[in-house]
């Protein structure tokens, strides 16, 4: 639901409430503390018939000039976790791209029950995956008695001999499980070479799409157990905190004083506090919010997609039959002929 909201005209948008920065700001200290600053000096102001020395000394200093570097570091700590988070976002697809590779491999390759085993077990090692994370970073909402018994119920990923083959690692605390499930993967491939279903060749393009999938994999594990430094994320915390409040004192001064006093730019002024307000914090929020992306927010990843996809098509791969059977109801094959020759000819 939150990805078709993009799609929405300009006045639905801004009417939108969950999903959107307004719904942080309005938790936010911060915010209701810089805009207490700012009231209370107006209605000071207002109150007085005299400006007092410290404004005339306020007008010396420089705050605007804090703000263009807040909002430099702040921009770039935005782009840096949108990158992380699309980068984390090209390994999830990369996983179920490499799951659909051998799913139709499997159907064109190998008997119909040794293909089943080996797409079987890489879809649990792809949820299983996903399970671990909880073990790493800021954890993850996939548990394996929510998400992975659950499917594996659904769709009979495992046998119980082969839960109880697995029992030993805590799928909850690490990527054991499903580095196993990829063993099991490689062995699957290598039976079946062995067998005599695939040649060499066969068999080692396996082989690369299953390296693959775990290469993608550990690259998601790489990202969670690596967040954005810590005395980066503090050190704009600390700027962001200073620099709100002094923006409103000295918003908030420059005002007028006495009888110079005027609701309607109060009002103005306020409005623009409150903007920069949205800025610096929005700002914050959206960077903080991308650091995760397999967590429980409304824009994080969608995991259960993913797999629930995954799972179909491969149900779907596995289970296509052709429709045509007689070798005579298929159109006829070309080539190409020699540049002086008819450009196709008819085998």
């Amino acid at each position: 639901e939150i990805l078709l909201r993009a799609e929405l005209p300009f006045w639905k948008i801004l009417l939108c409430w969950t999903g959107t920065c307004l719904k942080e700001i309005s938790g936010d200290l911060l915010v209701w503390l810089t805009l207490a600053i700012y009231s209370g000096i107006r209605i000071y102001a207002n109150s007085v018939d005299y400006t007092p020395d410290s404004v005339y000394l306020l007008e010396k200093t420089n705050i605007g000039a804090l703000g263009g570097f807040i909002s430099f570091f702040l921009v770039l700590f935005v782009n840096q976790t949108n990158d992380r988070f699309l980068e984390m976002y090209g390994f999830s697809k990369a996983c179920s791209a490499r799951i659909q590779d051998v799913a139709g491999l499997a159907r064109t390759q190998l008997p119909p029950e040794v293909g089943d085993k080996l797409v079987r077990h890489f879809n649990a090692a792809h949820i299983a995956g996903y399970v671990g994370l909880n073990g790493i970073g800021q954890g993850s909402p996939y548990s394996k008695t929510y998400f992975f018994d659950v499917y594996n119920k659904q769709y009979n990923l495992l046998t119980q001999e082969e839960m109880k083959m697995i029992e030993h690692h805590d799928m909850d605390q690490s990527s054991l499980c499903m580095e196993e499930l990829c063993t099991w993967c490689h062995d699957d491939v290598a039976e079946a070479h062995k067998a005599g279903h695939i040649d060499s060749y066969q068999a080692q393009f396996m082989y690369d799409r299953i390296l693959a999938f775990c290469d993608a994999m550990d690259g998601i594990y790489d990202y969670t157990d690596q967040p954005p430094h810590f005395f980066y994320i503090h050190f704009l915390v600390l700027l962001s905190a200073l620099y709100l409040p002094l923006f409103a004192i000295d918003t908030a001064c420059s005002s007028g004083w006495g009888n110079e006093c005027y609701l309607g730019l109060d009002v103005l002024n306020g409005l623009i506090v409150f903007l920069q307000c949205i800025f610096i914090v929005g700002l914050w929020s959206l960077g903080t919010k991308m650091i995760d992306p397999y967590g429980d927010d409304l824009e994080d990843l969608s995991v259960i997609l993913y797999v629930e996809s995954r799972l179909e098509i491969c149900i779907t791969i596995m289970n296509s039959k052709r429709a045509l059977t007689n070798m005579q109801m298929l159109p006829p094959v070309y080539k190409v002929r020699p540049y002086h020759a008819p450009i196709y000819e008819v085998l």
